[in-house]
């Protein structure tokens, strides 16, 4: 049989890597074996480990490309954005939005992982790849926020991003129940609505006693 070229290979693990990325993210890390993931890349389940060492060096690996498959959207749309706080509003109604809640396998690793990576020891790869990831997605995200320094904008991104990822999730577990749309509303209203208590008590005349 002939040898592979180096071009092949290289396709073959892009392929395999971003099968997996989708795959895990619909199923779980623990829901899908390196012998279906193989075969949904069209690749037979003994080539696998010519590509990687072990199936939580793929799962690392998988969770990094997801990753940066959010990075690249979320850039995307604050670019499109008109202005910082409609850019925020684009990042908050993509992410929780019908088709975010239909679609884990295309969409946000954070919340389609978060339950799976928080089982795994903390010495296994997905871990320091799912960390990463954060950090990768929060300072988009701060950069859209209203406060002046950049502590607060980071505190208001993670708080954003909580109240975004819970939302999803929570729709998600609770898909094709009515309060499944009631999540989903609910965050979204709150992350509208916090902006404008923030103005609201800088507003506020300073109470003398």
């Amino acid at each position: 049989m002939p040898r592979v070229s180096r071009q092949q290979a290289d396709s073959h693990r892009l392929t395999i890597k971003t099968v997996a990325s989708r795959l895990l993210r619909e199923r779980g890390i623990k829901g899908v074996s390196v012998a279906e993931l193989m075969a949904a890349a069209g690749l037979t389940h003994g080539g696998f480990y010519g590509h990687f060492a072990s199936k939580d060096a793929l799962v690392a690996e998988a969770c990094v490309a997801a990753f940066a498959l959010a990075v690249e959207r979320w850039n995307k749309r604050v670019a499109a954005a008109a202005a910082r706080a409609a850019a925020r509003m684009s990042l908050i109604e993509s992410y929780l939005s019908d088709a975010a809640r239909r679609s884990p396998g295309t969409s946000c690793p954070a919340a389609a992982l978060a339950g799976d990576v928080a089982r795994e020891a903390a010495e296994v790869p997905v871990r320091a790849a799912y960390v990463a990831g954060l950090e990768a997605l929060m300072p988009i995200l701060a950069a859209v926020q209203g406060a002046a320094q950049s502590s607060q904008r980071r505190r208001q991104a993670l708080a954003d991003f909580s109240t975004m990822v819970g939302g999803l999730i929570l729709a998600r577990a609770t898909a094709g129940h009515g309060i499944s749309d009631e999540f989903l509303a609910a965050a979204r209203e709150c992350l509208i609505a916090a902006p404008r208590r923030v103005r609201r008590r800088k507003a506020l005349p300073a109470v003398r006693g």
